[in-house]
């Protein structure tokens, strides 16, 4: 697809139940000056309340918790109507939004491409929990099995995307299972994948917030690949293409 002359850039961030860093998040964000739309998944804490007391930013409100993927694919649908790619950030405060510069001159330099945030200190850091580190190995393997890309990080939160591309994916996945299950798809649809070194900041325990939870997601995760292995084992590509393709 034909590069826009000069790309436009939105922020999506989902939220659920991130009340102790979502203030400094999205002000971080808003200095990219950019459009920042923040997506409340069903939030039972105080971040429905703090996301009314800041200013210029468009908040999507879902009744009840759907899951992280329904929340970027809201936050997509809206922002088409301004942005051709979208700054997907997460709200726990482990990405740095000023590091979406990195990202978007993966853009810019011309390539149309989904931008995978890698993050660089992750398996080094000693404090960071055993599963996440296992988890993202775990991914890496199995979107490769599933004919997706050779990727080093792809549960990465930190990505740009190209939005209409996104929007014109039949993706089944609406919870964390989203995030690996749209790198096979695209994939398969030959929508380049690139992956930009950015940094990683897991704060302490307490004050890090995350809803994945390993068992139940493990499981989930499982039944993706499961779906995606099969379909290529058993569809070919052509076919594959016309049924995830709107």
């Amino acid at each position: 697809m034909e590069m826009p002359a000069t790309p436009k850039f939105a922020v999506v961030i989902p939220v659920y139940n991130h009340e102790s860093r979502l203030r400094a998040v999205i002000e971080s964000a808003l200095r990219l000056r950019l459009p920042v739309y923040v997506i409340d998944d069903g939030s039972t804490d105080t971040a429905p309340v703090i996301l009314k007391s800041i200013p210029g930013i468009t908040v999507l409100s879902h009744s009840k918790n759907l899951g992280k993927g329904a929340a970027l694919m809201t936050g997509f649908a809206e922002a088409a109507g301004v942005a051709d790619f979208a700054i997907t950030i997460d709200a726990d405060g482990q990405h740095d939004p000023a590091d979406a510069v990195h990202l978007m001159a993966a853009v810019q330099s011309g390539v149309h491409a989904l931008v995978i945030g890698r993050r660089e200190n992750m398996l080094n850091d000693t404090g960071i929990k055993w599963t996440s580190r296992f988890g993202r190995k775990f991914s890496n393997f199995w979107v490769r099995m599933s004919g997706g890309p050779v990727l080093s990080d792809t549960q990465s939160g930190f990505r740009i995307y190209p939005i209409r591309e996104m929007l014109g994916i039949r993706s089944r996945s609406r919870r964390f299972q989203f995030e690996v299950e749209i790198v096979v798809l695209a994939h398969w649809v030959r929508i380049p994948i690139v992956e930009v070194p950015v940094k990683v900041i897991y704060p302490s325990k307490e004050g890090r917030i995350s809803h994945f939870r390993p068992f139940v997601d493990f499981w989930r995760n499982a039944g993706t690949f499961t779906r995606l292995i099969t379909m290529r084992i058993l569809l070919p590509l052509p076919l594959r293409r016309r049924l995830i393709q709107k």
